[in-house]
């Protein structure tokens, strides 16, 4: 299903409307494939590991992972969602209102906050290369690699029946990023009674349902773009070179792993012939 998105006039045949603001001075970090391997497999053994340890139980407690929450769950009748956009347009103290449509369908404005840990990759800048003979040079397939600024927002005007999955791929889009859309996944972030309650959107999930369900505050509910982390790796979301560099990682670690168990039993046996040596018969 293509993404059912509107622009600020109304105009369903023209381009999604977005808007981005960036909460953050941050510098992005750049990093191209073409650099030295050495740097990139840096960042993948920094934040990846194929063997990871047993975590500690979160020691935050005011923060609650996958939560139910019951937004936009109940069915409304279009009286109903006419009342709600109405008391919805009465709350909010910008331009971003939602609209009713003639079908019963209506668009609006979510605004997703990006918390993403890892770099995203863009295609690189167009290089008009060419050889000696005038002849345009074959070119390498590469990408580029950058972090996007922490709590770095955008607000989306999408309609009721843009899905969660749909949102994701409109943000990757926008920002030419050219990996797996399966690799990230939208949450839902809300505040109550002193307490923060993350779950993860279903793919099919209507962000602007939950929107005008739960109203326009921010503390009563919100949405986050963020690496999906099922448990298990997708191994096929990535592309060859990170296959290929993850590999060269694995066999690094089990290398090191190797070495460190023979120096170990070398070690014991070291001690084993010195007590040997010193002990007398008897």
């Amino acid at each position: 299903m293509a993404v059912s998105m509107k622009d600020e006039a109304g105009n369903s045949d023209k381009s999604p409307s977005f808007e981005m603001t960036w909460g953050s001075s941050t510098s992005s970090g750049y990093c191209s494939e073409e650099d030295s391997d050495s740097e990139f497999e840096q960042y993948f053994t920094a934040r990846t590991s194929f063997f990871p340890k047993t975590r500690k139980a979160n020691v935050n407690a005011n923060v609650k992972q996958d939560e139910q929450i019951e937004w936009g769950k109940q069915e409304l009748t279009t009286a109903d969602i006419q009342q709600k956009v109405k008391e919805y347009n009465v709350q909010i103290n910008s331009n971003l209102f939602m609209n009713m449509n003639k079908d019963g369908s209506y668009t609006g404005f979510i605004k997703v906050q990006f918390k993403l840990a890892r770099p995203v990759s863009v295609p690189p800048p167009k290089k008009g290369g060419h050889d000696a003979g005038g002849r345009k040079a074959p070119g390498v397939k590469r990408r580029t690699s950058f972090y996007l600024p922490k709590d770095a927002s955008k607000h989306l005007h999408i309609s009721s029946r843009t899905s969660a999955r749909e949102v994701i791929e409109a943000l990757l889009k926008k920002f030419t990023v050219v990996d797996n859309p399966g690799k990230f996944a939208l949450f839902e972030r809300s505040e109550r009674h002193d307490q923060v309650y993350i779950r993860k959107l279903s793919d099919d999930e209507r962000p602007l349902r939950l929107r005008l369900a739960a109203g326009p505050n921010e503390k009563a509910l919100s949405f986050v773009l963020k690496e999906n982390e099922t448990g298990e790796v997708n191994w096929h979301a990535f592309s060859m070179p990170e296959l290929k560099n993850f590999l060269r990682i694995l066999q690094r670690e089990e290398e090191e792993h190797v070495k460190q168990i023979v120096q170990r039993y070398a070690l014991a046996r070291t001690k084993m012939q010195e007590a040997l040596t010193g002990s007398t018969p008897g």
